[in-house]
Formats: C-alpha cells, sequence, structure tokens
C-alpha cells in the first residue's frame, strides 16, 4: 500500500468522459436501510467499510456504487442533487480517516447531496475511468458532470467550504460539450474492446493531435494489454528478484498503476533510471512518460514525479 497524496488538488474536465460510463446490464438498486449506529450516534465506518444505503429524512444520503448501478445512483441522480464520490478500498488506511468524516457530513446535509462510496478493488473500471490514481480520492459530481475533485485526506474544517461550494455548483447548470468519437472510444475502453478502443483513439489523435484525453484513452489501452492475465503479486515479486530488469520493473509499475499505487510506480522506474544507462534508460523514460499520459499532465503527482525523472536524467 502508498500513502495518497495528502494535499488537495482540483480536477480539470477534459481527463473524464462521463459519457463512456453508460450501464451495461440492469440497474441492481438496493433497498434503502438505515444506519449503523455508533456510539457518537452516526454511521459505523470506522474500519473502512461502506455502511448499507442509508436513509435520513431527507432522503438517501449514502450509496454504496458499482458499475452496474453508476449510471442511475451517481449520474441520473446527480441531475436533481449533487453526488459526492468517495473512492476508497478496505487496505486503504487513510480511507478510513476520510470516510467516517464524509458519512458524518452527509449525514448532516438530510439530502442536501448524497455520498456515493466507490470499492477501487470490486469496480476496477470505474477506477480507471476516473484516473484514479491514489486513494481516498474524492470526486463531486453535478449535472452529470464532475465539477471538482481532490486526492487525499481533507480535515473537516477544509470538507465544509468544499462542500458548500459543491452546493452552490448544484443550482448552476454544467455545459460540456459531448465529443460522440471520444465516448465511443471510452466505451469501447470501457467493455474491453481495446482493438476498437484503440482504433477509436487513434482516429480521434489524426484529427486532433493534441487532444489529451484521447491520449490518454490509448495509453490506456497499452497499460491495459501489457496487464492483461498478469497475476500482480507474482508481477511485484519478479520485479524484486530483479531490481535490473527493465521487463520485470516495467510490468511491476504497469500493475501498481492499475491498482492504483501511480506515486509507486514512477518512483519504482525512476529508480531504475538512476541506475540505468544507455537503451535501457531510454526505454524506462518512455515507459514512464506512457504512464504519466494516463493521468494527464494536470495530476499533482505526474507533476513530482516528471520533477525527479529531471533529477535522474540531468
Amino acid at each position: 500500500m502508498s500513502d495518497p497524496r495528502t494535499s488537495p488538488s482540483i480536477f480539470t474536465r477534459g481527463a473524464v468522459d462521463l459519457g463512456a460510463l453508460q450501464e451495461r446490464s440492469a440497474a441492481a438498486s438496493r433497498p434503502a436501510a438505515p444506519p449503523s449506529a455508533s456510539a457518537n450516534g452516526g454511521p459505523s465506518a470506522g474500519d473502512g467499510r461502506p455502511p448499507p444505503t442509508a436513509a435520513a429524512p431527507g432522503g438517501v444520503v449514502i450509496i454504496d456504487v458499482t458499475e452496474a448501478t453508476f449510471q442511475s445512483e451517481v449520474l441520473e441522480r446527480s441531475l436533481t442533487t449533487p453526488v459526492v464520490i468517495d473512492f476508497w478500498a478496505e487496505w486503504c488506511g487513510p480511507c478510513k480517516q476520510l470516510s467516517p468524516v464524509l458519512e458524518k457530513l452527509a449525514q448532516e446535509a438530510g439530502g442536501a447531496w448524497v455520498l456515493a462510496k466507490v470499492d477501487v478493488d470490486a469496480n476496477p473500471r470505474l477506477a480507471q475511468m476516473f484516473r484514479v490514481q491514489g486513494i481516498p480520492m474524492v470526486y463531486a459530481i453535478v449535472g452529470g458532470q464532475p465539477v471538482d475533485a481532490f486526492t487525499g485526506v481533507m480535515p473537516e474544517s477544509q470538507l465544509r467550504p468544499w462542500l458548500e461550494a459543491v452546493l452552490q455548483a448544484g443550482g448552476v447548470a454544467v455545459e460540456s460539450p459531448e465529443d460522440p468519437d471520444l465516448i465511443s472510444a471510452d466505451d469501447a475502453l470501457m467493455s474491453g474492446d481495446l482493438d476498437e478502443a484503440e482504433r477509436a483513439y487513434k482516429k480521434i489523435l489524426s484529427d486532433r493531435p493534441a487532444d489529451q484525453a484521447a491520449e490518454a484513452g490509448l495509453a490506456q489501452v497499452g497499460l491495459a494489454r501489457r496487464v492483461s492475465g498478469v497475476e500482480p503479486a507474482t508481477a511485484l515479486a519478479a520485479a524484486e528478484r530483479g531490481p535490473d530488469d527493465l521487463a520485470a520493473q516495467g510490468l511491476a509499475a504497469d500493475v501498481e498503476v492499475a491498482t492504483g499505487h501511480a506515486d509507486r510506480a514512477y518512483a519504482r522506474l525512476i529508480d531504475f533510471i538512476r541506475r540505468a544507462a544507455g537503451d535501457e534508460r531510454e526505454k524506462a523514460r518512455v515507459h514512464l512518460v506512457s504512464l504519466f499520459t494516463i493521468a494527464g499532465p494536470d495530476d499533482p503527482a505526474v507533476a513530482a514525479a516528471r520533477r525527479a525523472l529531471a533529477s535522474a536524467l540531468f
């Protein structure tokens, strides 16, 4: 487990296209159930596990979301009520600090906004589509579109004004023109049709060579192919045994990015670059840059890693 970045980062529209997140099976909505009580009267989620769907006088306030229910529970719901997505995992220590605070504030709000909890281990495609590079990661969705996000643990004193800004955004229509070509490409990626996704992203880039979303999508296709059928533990063990084996280090970095440990992946390849020379050094650099492309240039972890890469190279 790697520690997530602890400073909030503003989300830039374009890295995520929610048009690709169409429901691929019948929505499996679960009936609301009252939250389990804790000593302070709030939801009992200190162990990092999401509570059952919670109801308050103002309506549903906490829900567990999967790929199958994302369309109805997040996108459609956000057309009338702001939705805050909490990307978490059972093994994530910082998640256990942030989640109870979010749950407390959601209960206090009484339905003014809804907290949607996504387990990244159970829903890797959702984490991939949202470019989740570290957890906890929180997105605010208004009018079917993301309006802000942060990564890491934000204290309650900062969460409250952040949520107030989200609620204010809830009264404003979010304008974001749809790109049918990008939606189609992302749909193919989400469905696992990597050949079609590659063709679609390349077509976009032939028309718009600087399209960052298409570049990120194409890089994700490459990553998906490299980790297909790979057992993460086996790949990481091989890298541990062969610190100077470029193929082993590259595959381990791919696995780390695919499982939400991008910071660790970047550090791994930068350490290799410091030790390597000649062709292997250049191949490692190219591989690392392809992983940067997945997250996008505005990701703070990428900015930090680029500085470390420059130091390693020069």
